[in-house]
């Protein structure tokens, strides 16, 4: 028995078979579609003898099969393994080579996530005065401290420090009022809780640099890092995460998907060729950040997030109490949890991998939840 993935095959030529040009065009269907729904299409070869059991168990782990292929999605490769290493120790390997090729990592700074095995939980802690949602409630020394901590404890994966708000119609501040903010948190979160990734949300060069002198382990950037040439140049030597993110608020476009994919194209061969490694990379589509806010496109780029898979890069979900809930349902910004819930399920059955996020707990669960129905397979 072995297992073979299928990539994208050669192009089909007049002098092509037609019965292999077929094959061929169908094949070529179903690596794009596994592409975007994070499947894998496997040729299979098998002796007689184990046709019929290797049938029954694809039918018993719910997938699509013929004699010679096989699509399985992602989470379901390590189930595959396990199901076939008791009886044909050589498949079984050969799928666990697979699986480990479609995995995602993030090397961030001293951690590295893979982000296959589960969605992380991106804690929001702002400390400026006017974000849009929480803007104000943890400037406070003794409200800082136990906001961390109730993350802490319902389990988040990074907590992400924030002094510039970039909400639409922002005020921007100095780098140097924008330090003062951050700084004092980052501080004690390095002193409080050695272990702990650490993000800070800026896109402001002295405020890198001195994140950077200051242990954080991941640099999300509304604008993408290509804006200073400093930017890269400082970021190449250090070893952090990058979230780079896609912002259409100075233009329109006609084609949001083609456009979108067109940026992340751009801005990650930007990214790498100024030394930075791919691995280092993740992207966030920048919903909210188009010329019209909480509109159609920020609806199309929750759908299209599937789009993305392509990259191989973690994608982030980041639309926690966002103004949706309040254009769709009329709802306060205290009212929004439970519809920021049902559209970060939908993003992350997309494939969205890194949720960001003000409410911890109920995100804990949510990943959970979600990662046990999609990974659940009776073999009795």
């Amino acid at each position: 028995m072995q297992f073979t993935e299928l990539t994208t095959p050669t192009t089909i030529s007049a002098q092509t078979d037609p019965l292999q040009a077929t094959q061929q065009l169908a094949d070529t269907l179903l690596q794009t579609t596994c592409v975007r729904d994070r499947q894998v299409l496997l040729a299979v070869t098998t002796q007689a003898a184990e046709q019929a059991a290797l049938a029954a168990l694809f039918d018993r782990l719910d997938l699509i099969h013929t004699p010679t292929r096989v699509l399985v999605p992602h989470v379901a490769l390590p189930v595959l393994q396990a199901a076939l290493a008791p009886h044909w120790p050589q498949a079984a390997a050969q799928i666990q080579a697979i699986d480990a090729a479609h995995r995602i990592h993030w090397q961030a700074g001293r951690f590295s996530f893979d982000v296959s095995a589960r969605p992380l939980v991106y804690g929001i802690l702002n400390v400026s005065p006017d974000s849009f949602y929480d803007g104000g409630r943890f400037v406070a020394k003794a409200a800082m401290q136990a906001q961390v901590a109730k993350m802490i404890a319902a389990g988040v994966d990074v907590i992400e420090v924030g002094g510039q708000t970039t909400r639409p119609g922002f005020t921007e501040i100095s780098p140097e009022v924008e330090l003062t903010r951050i700084v004092p948190v980052l501080d004690f979160l390095r002193r409080a809780f050695p272990d702990l990734p650490l993000a800070v949300d800026t896109y402001k060069y002295p405020v890198m640099v001195q994140a950077l002198k200051l242990g954080v382990d991941i640099v999300n950037d509304v604008t993408g890092f290509t804006d200073d040439p400093r930017k890269l140049t400082r970021l190449a030597d250090s070893p952090v995460g990058l979230l780079t993110m896609h912002s259409n608020r100075d233009r329109e476009y006609q084609d949001l998907t083609r456009e979108m994919n067109a940026f992340f194209t751009r801005n990650l061969a930007d990214l790498t060729a100024a030394g930075i490694a791919r691995t280092r990379i993740a992207l966030d589509q920048g919903i909210g950040y188009a010329q019209v806010a909480d509109g159609q496109q920020d609806y199309t780029m929750m759908r299209n997030l599937d789009q993305l898979n392509h990259f191989q890069r973690p994608l982030m979900v980041a639309i926690s109490r966002k103004g949706f809930g309040a254009r769709l349902f009329g709802l306060a910004k205290d009212d929004r949890l439970p519809v920021t819930l049902v559209a970060e399920a939908a993003m992350v059955l997309k494939g969205g991998n890194i949720l960001r996020v003000h409410d911890v707990a109920e995100t804990v669960q949510l990943v959970k939840m979600l990662r046990t129905i999609e990974t659940a397979y009776w073999l009795g």
